[in-house]
């Protein structure tokens, strides 16, 4: 007999509610937020539930549970988890490229751009904790929206490295990017080789061992001098 129809038949029995207690990572439901803070939200517990079990483990009701809201909310957002993993991707992928052209921005010094850019990456990796995986190691390499936004991440920065080298050296185009793809690719390998190893080398350290292998190679190249006549 249910506590309702107890109830029923005797008017004095206490009413007794069962009480559902959320899991520990589950957030409370009901608050209304403004639909950025809603979105940033929905990113933050996507980010959580796609880091711990990878995309295809990862499933849109551990999301919502985890985000503290119903899965028609979180479908209001995002049509599917594709749509969600591709959003989270595009914010990674944009911090990285947006560290890295400020660090080259930064200085007029091309020592200290190499610098910066080698730490650009070393700085993404670390801050991220594991969440970097979703740019550099994701698990969906093969579907095409996913690889354009892995590969838009290192040819932005190479980019933003080849116009520096490019202006600076007198390289050609292609010269000047094929230096900047060698040298994106040395500090995401780096960094990432860093991070594996449990930070052995103080940050600051590995930064700086990786700029000087690194500047040994481009700082030969002459700089260049704009003909002003």
């Amino acid at each position: 007999m249910s506590p309702r129809e107890r109830q029923a038949r005797d008017p004095q029995a206490p009413l007794k509610e069962t009480v559902v207690t959320a899991t520990p990572d589950a957030k409370p439901r009901g608050t209304r937020l403004p639909r950025l803070a809603r979105r940033r939200q929905l990113l933050s517990a996507a980010q959580e539930v796609f880091v711990e079990n990878g995309y295809h483990a990862a499933a849109m009701d551990e999301i919502a549970e985890r985000a503290g809201v119903s899965k028609p909310v979180l479908y209001q957002h995002f049509p599917g988890k594709l749509e969600l993993y591709l959003a989270l991707l595009d914010l990674h992928v944009d911090d990285m490229v947006a560290r890295c052209k400020e660090a080259l921005a930064a200085t007029p010094d091309n020592k200290l751009r190499v610098q910066g850019a080698i730490g650009a990456f070393f700085d993404f990796i670390s801050s991220q904790g594991e969440a970097f995986r979703l740019v550099f190691e994701s698990d969906l390499r093969n579907v095409a929206p996913v690889r354009q936004r892995m590969e838009r991440s290192l040819r932005e920065s190479a980019d933003a490295i080849a116009q520096v080298i490019q202006e600076d050296t007198g390289c050609s185009s292609d010269e000047a990017h094929l230096l900047g793809v060698g040298l994106v690719g040395m500090a995401e390998v780096s960094a990432r080789y860093w991070l594996t190893s449990h930070g052995s080398i103080p940050k600051e350290a590995a930064t700086q061992l990786m700029a000087r292998l690194a500047w040994r190679g481009i700082g030969g190249f002459p700089r260049h001098t704009p003909d002003m006549s």
